[in-house]
């Protein structure tokens, strides 16, 4: 048995590391160890999402705090030996009115935002890029119909291929998309149910055979964001992620140049554009 001192340094020593290594661990576009919320917003309709999301968290903590404290009350206020004679009043007209119109309201202002939000989910505005989403067991196709019909073929990479990426959600192939352009997603499969979710774009919509279905987001920030199928879509199911990776549009325009072309120089393009980056962020 530790002494209680020590054991209590020790808890604290263990809960300081932990709050020191949250920060470092957190990243965008992807899960992080340990991680409690939502990733980091990567577009305007996740911000909103994380806005209306808190915005619900106060209210039902106010509920659940409200409902704790009646039963509170009425374990200590009614129990046997504070109230030994019981009420026998069986209806309350004000009490039944309050119960009936207070949901009422908090259901009305709750409405507001939701249909705010979904408002802006499903009124997109006009595309800048359009790529087709093509699921499959257990890949996904990144069509591009606007360059030639350009496919990319998007396969999660073994462990021994990670070269550092997150293990479960690397592929091979990349989207590729320009920062702050509003990019039009077709959503549709050949097999199976799937779904295409991209969380940091508060991104989720179906991949149904012979149904096109579609979704839009705007990535605000460069960077490279990681998803996965969101759909049990067989043995596979967890082994298929996606990935679109965000860059300014003069890399984006000479990518997709190179990508009609070859998709191994595309690649190439852009791990020498990555690592350009990475040098000039080390010399400042």
């Amino acid at each position: 048995m530790f002494p209680t001192g020590r054991l209590t340094t020790l808890m604290l020593t263990a809960a300081a590391a932990g709050l020191a290594a949250g920060p470092a661990l957190a990243g965008d576009g992807q899960p992080s160890p340990w991680q409690l919320g939502f990733q980091n917003a990567a577009s305007p309709i996740f911000e909103q999402i994380h806005s209306f999301h808190n915005f619900i968290l106060v209210i039902i903590t106010v509920i659940t705090l409200f409902v704790l404290a009646l039963l509170v009350y009425c374990v200590v206020r009614f129990s046997e030996k504070n109230n030994p004679t019981p009420s026998r009043t069986t209806h309350h007209t004000m009490l039944e009115v309050v119960w009936t119109i207070a949901p009422v309201l908090i259901l009305v202002v709750i409405a507001i935002p939701s249909f705010r939000l979904l408002y802006a989910q499903y009124s997109p505005p006009p595309a800048d890029v359009t790529i087709k989403v093509v699921g499959r067991q257990w890949n996904w196709d990144i069509v591009y119909p606007d360059a030639n019909e350009l496919t990319l073929t998007a396969v999660m990479l073994q462990e021994s291929e990670l070269n550092g990426k997150p293990r479960l959600l690397a592929v091979d192939n990349e989207a590729v998309v320009p920062v702050g352009k509003v990019v039009h997603v077709d959503v549709t499969a050949e097999d199976v149910l799937h779904s295409f979710a991209m969380p940091a774009f508060g991104v989720k919509v179906d991949a149904v055979p012979g149904r096109l279905n579609s979704t839009w987001f705007r990535a605000d920030k460069e960077g490279v964001y990681y998803g996965q199928c969101s759909e049990l879509c067989g043995q596979d199911h967890a082994f298929m992620p996606i990935v679109i990776r965000v860059v300014n549009d003069d890399l984006y325009k000479r990518w997709l140049e190179a990508a009609k072309n070859s998709t191994e120089e595309a690649k190439k393009l852009l791990e020498a554009s990555v690592g350009g980056a990475a040098a000039t962020v080390a010399q400042r």
